[in-house]
């Protein structure tokens, strides 16, 4: 786990976290903060975090930060913030290479500040299929209460979705959208997916993207994924379906198509996992929140929903490593 922006309200969530006994009985957690910065962070949120020499459960394995202990000036956007940032998650995927970690939590980030630092990718899925050197297929998947989604494409002007939508892709984003459902605790997940045109394309009157790709990686996903998924369907009704619990997770076609979705049934109860890279990593998807640091007022809710499913997905790492 990394205390996200320390200028922000990471520090304050993670303290909050790691003092639960639930939390701290579900896996060996390793935090990347020093025994300074963690009892100042505890001391803020009144809670206090026990603490052990190696990795065990029910206590915290503190492995340091390589710029622990530097003062980082509270609600503002600074190099420093975002170079720390930058260094910890570093860290975080050596840990993980190295075998000494199963899953990564990173509390909230400032993008502003990551991009002082020197951070130029688009978003910090890219920045991490970069450092790992990945070039397979990626997608954040979303995650709030009720409802999961992967998509087919993402951070890419819509006039270029339909060109980039092939039978592979949905398969990948299937597949993905399955493992991330999975490690939130549903063992047999039941996804959609959602079409692209009006109507599901109404048997090509008004597009063949469902015909000649969507439904192509449905089958595939269905019959030699072994995966219980089905459509695609008209997205003005899908979401419908699984806000009610039809099913467990939607996979989308491009960004705004799931995230308006998204928002509108739980916008401040979201988490981000950064699907498809071979290591499990899982966010809170809100910000620094700087109006409201040192008042213990952030919600703890999707902080937790983010550990829970690192701890889940870590367990599916663990059993990889195994054999």
């Amino acid at each position: 786990m990394t205390f996200g922006d320390f200028s922000g309200i990471g520090p304050e969530l993670a303290v909050r976290l790691l003092a639960d006994p639930k939390n701290l009985a579900s896996a060996r957690i390793s935090a990347l903060v020093s025994p300074a910065e963690l009892a100042a962070a505890s001391a803020a949120a009144g809670v206090e975090v026990p603490v052990a020499d190696e990795p065990t459960v029910g206590a915290v394995h503190l492995v340091g930060s390589d710029l622990q202990d530097v003062d980082v000036p509270l609600r503002e956007t600074t190099v420093e913030a975002g170079t720390r940032v930058i260094r910890d998650l570093e860290k975080a995927l050596a840990i993980f290479q190295a075998g000494e970690a199963d899953a990564i939590m990173f509390l909230p980030l400032n993008k502003t500040s990551l991009h002082l630092a020197g951070m130029h990718e688009e978003d910090e899925l890219r920045w991490f299929a970069k450092k790992l050197g990945f070039d397979g297929f990626t997608s954040e998947v979303n995650v709030i209460p009720g409802l999961i989604t992967s998509r087919v494409t993402s951070h890419i002007p819509i006039s270029e979705v339909a060109a980039q939508i092939s039978a592979g892709r949905v398969r990948q984003a299937i597949g993905l959208l399955r493992d991330v459902v999975a490690g939130s605790g549903i063992e047999s997940p039941r996804l959609a997916v959602a079409a692209l045109n009006p109507h599901a394309g109404e048997n090509g009157q008004f597009g063949r993207e469902e015909i000649d790709h969507i439904r192509p990686g449905v089958e595939l996903a269905r019959e030699v994924d072994g995966i219980d998924v089905s459509g695609p369907f008209p997205s003005d009704t899908i979401f419908i379906k699984a806000r009610d619990g039809e099913y467990d997770g939607v996979v989308t076609m491009y960004h705004d198509q799931g995230q308006i979705a998204m928002k509108l049934i739980g916008f401040s109860d979201g988490v981000t996992v950064q699907g498809g890279l071979p290591v499990p990593i899982t966010t809170p998807a809100h910000g620094t929140a700087y109006e409201i640091v040192g008042k213990n007022l952030a919600s703890i809710g999707p902080s937790q929903r983010a550990f829970d499913i690192a701890a889940g997905l870590g367990e599916q790492t663990a059993a990889r490593r195994q054999g």
